[in-house]
């Protein structure tokens, strides 16, 4: 082992431990955080190095409550599954749910806030003053997006497609704490005034206002998408626990394996490649 005196220094303002303490943000974890401190507002916590206030605290809760479960996803069947295939292994059927958070389920909740974001950064500090100013940025960003080809993330959903009831209930949340900032100002004005360019309404999708609220908080842009897979272990868990009492992964796996029809390959063909695409 080193020498204590030559060790490179690890400096950390998380966990660190000694004989008979554990420190945890600065406070003793024993005697000040634990029975004092909720898991939602460590969370937060622990992620900005700043204790939450009381308002921040509870719309932060709100969007772990907004992503934690949404029925039958593909996260949650593929973590039954996983948990038919291998019951001893919780880490591996929730590690596979988690795995599946990507572009079209939980990551659109970090897609959202870095596509709002990067709107607001555009404008150079020139935020506007009232809701009509507000629409007028997002006309612009709305008939850019479409412009270039490019979807709109937060807009849509394949279930609530009169509207996601955890948007508004969000915004209230927000507004009622004081905490209704650019992020959500632009994403509602999105919801306006789309279908002018797009010719039909379209929701604002519940993990989208997930996406404006974070970014709102001042939360770290590239870790939107962990508060969202640390809000959906929490409903993979409640599947897993469903799953004990009342097991349905067998009879999603056999209802596929026992309707399956074979059919002649049909072999890949890859495309010519163009002019551009040959080495020069």
């Amino acid at each position: 082992m080193a020498d204590p005196e030559t060790r490179p220094p690890y400096p950390t303002a998380l966990g660190a431990s000694d004989l008979k303490t554990i420190t945890l943000l600065g406070h003793d974890l024993a005697e000040d955080i634990m029975g004092s401190v909720g898991f939602g507002e460590l969370a937060f916590w622990l992620a900005t190095q700043r204790r939450p206030s009381r308002g921040e605290t509870r719309v932060f809760e709100a969007v772990l409550a907004a992503l934690a479960d949404h029925g039958f996803t593909p996260t949650a069947i593929v973590t039954r599954l996983t948990f038919l295939s291998a019951p001893d292994s919780v880490q591996g059927a929730l590690a596979a749910g988690l795995l599946g958070g990507g572009s079209r389920f939980l990551g659109v909740t970090e897609d959202t806030g870095r596509f709002l974001h990067g709107v607001l950064e555009s404008l150079d500090g020139a935020l506007p003053s009232d809701e009509a100013g507000w629409d007028s940025v997002a006309l612009r960003t709305v008939r850019e997006q479409r412009g270039a080809g490019r979807f709109l993330p937060g807009l849509g959903h394949h279930v609530h497609k009169e509207g996601d009831p955890r948007t508004p209930r969000l915004m209230r949340i927000a507004a009622e704490e004081g905490l209704f900032g650019a992020h959500l100002s632009l994403f509602a004005a999105i919801g306006r005034v789309h279908p002018t360019v797009l010719g039909r309404t379209l929701p604002l999708n519940g993990a989208g206002v997930c996406g404006a609220v974070l970014a709102d908080l001042g939360l770290p842009l590239p870790l939107l998408r962990g508060f969202a897979l640390l809000a959906r272990t929490a409903g993979l868990i409640g599947q897993l626990a469903e799953e004990l009492r009342h097991p349905v992964a067998r009879d999603i796996f056999l209802s596929v394996d026992l309707s399956n029809t074979s059919v002649p390959p049909n072999p890949f063909v890859p495309e010519p490649l163009g002019e551009a695409d040959h080495d020069s």
